[in-house]
């Protein structure tokens, strides 16, 4: 059976982007089950208060509308796994604005602050899918177009980079190297949003500038 799957540069971005994004929330909302049947002190709250991600990495604060940190827990873990099936599933526009909403619910219910921006970001992203702007293909010039689009490709290597460091890479320093700077961390998530926003704009004119030669058909 032969089935076309097509990639685009906003596809890629929002996919990978929104699975971290998923993964980030994860980490929250596991550490907000360990806490048990508490009552936050406020909506402001800190996900981790033991272990090495609490020490070392400030306590991963977010904030929660649930006044149960468990229940804000399993929540977080829902809406996290939906931006992670949204993020895969990602096909057009719509699927971009389901991950934005997801995100959006993550951020109320204890998913911190960095992974709903990064998904939210990541679904403006999707928004892109199958449909590139009219805008993108008109109002910049061929050649500014065509230079952001060369770009992309390296603006987008170095955000993944950057946010599988953040995301993932972070956890196994503190955890396996007890790495204790959360300067390091925050630092990454603030070249992780200026780079996943200057990822977006050169993605837009990557695709647009010449939409069938942007698209890569894989053959399954």
């Amino acid at each position: 059976m032969t089935q076309k799957s097509t990639w685009s540069a906003a596809r890629a971005t929002a996919t990978l982007f929104g699975v971290l994004a998923g993964l980030g929330g994860l980490t929250h909302g596991i550490g907000e089950v360990l806490q048990g049947n508490v009552r936050p002190k406020g909506i402001l709250i800190e996900s981790w208060t033991q272990g090495p991600i609490a020490t070392n990495m400030g306590g991963e604060p977010g904030m929660t509308i649930v006044p149960n940190l468990r229940v804000t827990g399993v929540l977080t873990i829902l809406a996290s796994l939906a931006v992670i099936a949204t993020a895969l599933l990602v096909r057009d526009k719509k699927g971009g604005r389901r991950m934005i909403l997801f995100s959006i619910l993550m951020l109320l219910v204890g998913g911190g602050f960095g992974p709903p921006i990064l998904g939210i970001l990541a679904g403006v992203a999707g928004t892109g899918v199958g449909a590139p702007s009219a805008w993108w293909r008109t109002r910049p010039r061929a050649g500014t177009r065509r230079f952001l689009g060369m770009l992309w490709p390296w603006v987008f290597g170095i955000s993944a980079a950057n946010g599988l460091f953040l995301v993932v890479g972070s956890v196994i320093l503190v955890y396996f190297f007890g790495v204790n700077n959360a300067d390091l961390f925050t630092n990454s998530f603030y070249l992780s949003i200026g780079s996943l926003v200057l990822t977006i704009l050169t993605g837009r004119a990557h695709d647009a500038q010449e939409p069938d030669k942007a698209r890569l058909d894989l053959t399954l």
